[in-house]
């Protein structure tokens, strides 16, 4: 990957909620992988991309919000899903549809859910992909890097989150 165009550009943060954030996961903690997103974001937001925050809100249950670095600002959208990915049944495709998104840039908890259904449905929409491995974390050592070196280099670009604001410039 040598440039991110942030004219057509989207950094799509998957779950990065209170409750989330705080689980055992690896081979990041949440903590560390949400500091790697909100580098990110920074650099996103100031180049012009389009930031999208995802949230899940299962119904039945109990709310749990984005967490306070990572919570939508002005011009951010969020996007509350109520099953694993973020395509379904949201509006998601339709806002970066019209926004001239081609590249979608991801991060999130956990890898090998949230982050991997959403992220195959955006390969699956036509959307150029690229997971930043560094700025997601998985319930498990194996799912991540199953998920990081074996299916999402299928899909598009695994870069870590150095390389991704390197291409960004």
């Amino acid at each position: 990957m040598n440039e991110i165009d942030p004219a057509s550009t989207a950094l799509v943060l998957v779950d990065f909620q209170e409750r989330i954030v705080a689980l055992p996961t690896t081979p990041f903690t949440g903590p560390e992988a949400a500091a790697n997103a909100v580098r990110l974001r920074d650099a996103f937001s100031e180049a012009g991309a389009q930031i999208v925050i995802i949230q899940a809100r299962r119904p039945g249950s109990e709310d749990s919000p984005v967490i306070p670095e990572l919570a939508p600002r002005n011009g951010e959208k969020l996007v509350v899903k109520s099953t694993i990915g973020g395509f379904y049944n949201t509006d998601l495709h339709a806002h970066l549809r019209e926004a001239g998104v081609r590249t979608t840039v991801f991060g999130g908890i956990a890898t090998e859910f949230g982050v991997e259904s959403t992220l195959r449905a955006a390969a699956d929409h036509g959307y150029q992909v690229i997971a930043v491995s560094d700025a997601m974390t998985g319930l498990s050592a194996v799912s991540h890097q199953s998920s990081t070196t074996h299916i999402f280099p299928r899909l598009g670009a695994v870069l870590t989150t150095a390389e991704t604001l390197a291409a960004l410039r």
